[in-house]
């Protein structure tokens, strides 16, 4: 029995056609939810039991046995194993059914059993206000989503009563205590039939209300969990300033909407990596690519920077444009000097296994930039457009034409440094060098040597 407690729900035809991980998501939820109720029909039992110890004993104090207590031992004992079962198992449908059955049988039989505590007839237990304890246990199972959990509950009990209503009746004298007086039955021990059919009556209505409004919840929370993750998993393709701000959007995105902001670019690559690829397998040269972007993206990202795109062994970042930022191109120059520290650790590393250390270029460009999203409407991307992410491009270029490993214009230092940017003994200036592409000549700043 333990080993079938231990079987993963399987899919019911409700979560057909939803991928396997949003279904263990659905059934995570409903796990938890199985503890939620757990706690709170513990408290329940709690509260009830804290309740019967305080209220003053209308009973004789000579009864040799209470039936109160002993439900209430009972149904703790229950509650408990549920619990545990709840924290060490995950509990099949069967076992489900089994404890709504119990849950409910007990609450009921507590109330059967006063008319014995209390030494009345049968009918005695009709009038007991605890019945709209079942309405408590009906509305927990709610809380997992499953309409046809709060259906067995709300049969369970409606049926319950029905049959407590026809025993009292049966064993306080027959017809003979049935009236149609509501005084006469408010005041007696007598049974009225109107009354308990509205009892079974509104049991049954807010268990088919409730159910009603789960199976919409249930949609939408296959929905919900279907979207969230899709969304996890598109956000490991964007930036998390993209993903934010695509998630966030009060409007349907569209291409051909953008925005002017001042930005810093960076460009990053990994210096005769197309010498590389012609030397190395297939699998190891991904696998030393895979490596090169875990050790500079998280350096990008810890410093405010957005990927824009991985183009080969070419990170290309900003600073500023996704997220207007008033330190774009500090964060930019702090990143590059970062970027060269654990470079130079890197081909440290490979030194060290024997293997040929690999050298990185930077450069990063200021200016200003259209930020939006381009494409149509079958394929389009959030990108920078500008004259910055050219000369970005260009300036990486050049990095080999100056025998440097990074370098930003002039004008992007003096911003930085404004910024709050403190430059490395290493930077140096070189005026007016001729950039391939770029029709003037422009001053330059080495980042690193």
């Amino acid at each position: 029995m333990i080993s079938k407690w231990r079987r993963h729900n399987k899919k019911d035809a409700r979560y057909q056609g939803i991928p396997e991980r949003v279904f263990s998501a659905i059934s995570a939820q409903q796990d938890a939810s199985e503890k939620l109720v757990g706690w709170v029909q513990m408290a329940v039992v709690m509260f009830f039991g804290l309740l019967y110890a305080l209220s003053p004993k209308t009973f004789l104090r000579d009864m040799t046995f209470e039936p109160v207590p002993w439900f209430l031992g009972i149904w703790m004992v229950v509650t408990i194993i549920r619990l545990y079962l709840a924290y060490r198992y995950r509990m099949s449908a069967p076992l489900l059914y089994l404890s709504i059955i119990i849950d409910m049988s007990l609450l009921l039989g507590m109330i059967w059993s006063f008319h014995l505590q209390y030494q009345q007839p049968p009918s005695f237990y009709l009038k007991s206000p605890t019945l709209l304890y079942v309405f408590i246990f009906i509305a927990l199972r709610a809380l997992r989503f499953e309409a046809r959990y709060v259906i067995t509950a709300g049969v369970v009990a409606a049926l319950g009563w029905a049959a407590m209503a026809v025993y009292a009746t049966l064993a306080s004298g027959g017809m003979d205590v049935v009236t149609h007086d509501y005084v006469y039955y408010l005041t007696s021990n007598s049974v009225l039939k109107g009354a308990e059919l509205d009892k079974v009556i509104t049991i049954l209505t807010v268990t088919a209300i409730i159910a009603v409004a789960i199976t919409r919840a249930n949609k939408l929370l296959v929905k919900a969990a279907a979207e969230g993750a899709a969304a996890h998993d598109l956000s490991r393709f964007f930036s998390p300033e993209i993903s934010r701000q695509i998630i966030s959007a009060e409007q349907e995105l569209t291409a051909g909407t953008g925005k002017a902001r001042d930005a810093a670019i960076l460009m990053v690559d990994i210096r005769g990596f197309t010498h590389l690829a012609t030397t190395v397998k297939p699998d190891d040269l991904v696998c030393l690519l895979a490596e090169y972007q875990s050790r500079i993206v998280p350096l990008i990202q810890r410093h405010g920077g957005t990927i824009d795109k991985f183009m080969g062994d070419g990170i290309m970042a900003t600073f500023g444009a996704a997220v207007p930022s008033p330190t774009y191109a500090a964060d930019a120059l702090r990143t590059v000097d970062y970027i060269m520290v654990a470079a130079a650790a890197w081909g440290e590393e490979l030194r060290q296994k024997g293997e040929p250390p690999l050298k990185l270029g930077a450069a990063v460009a200021t200016g200003r930039i259209i930020f939006g999203a381009v494409g149509d409407e079958s394929r389009m991307e959030y990108t920078v457009i500008g004259d910055a992410v050219n000369l970005s491009a260009k300036l990486e270029k050049h990095t080999k034409s100056e025998g440097v490993r990074a370098l930003c214009t002039a004008s992007t230092f003096s911003i930085a440094v404004r910024q709050g940017y403190n430059p490395t003994p290493a930077v140096e200036r070189r005026n007016s060098r001729n950039i391939e592409g770029v029709a003037r000549p422009i001053d330059i700043i080495v980042l690193a040597p």
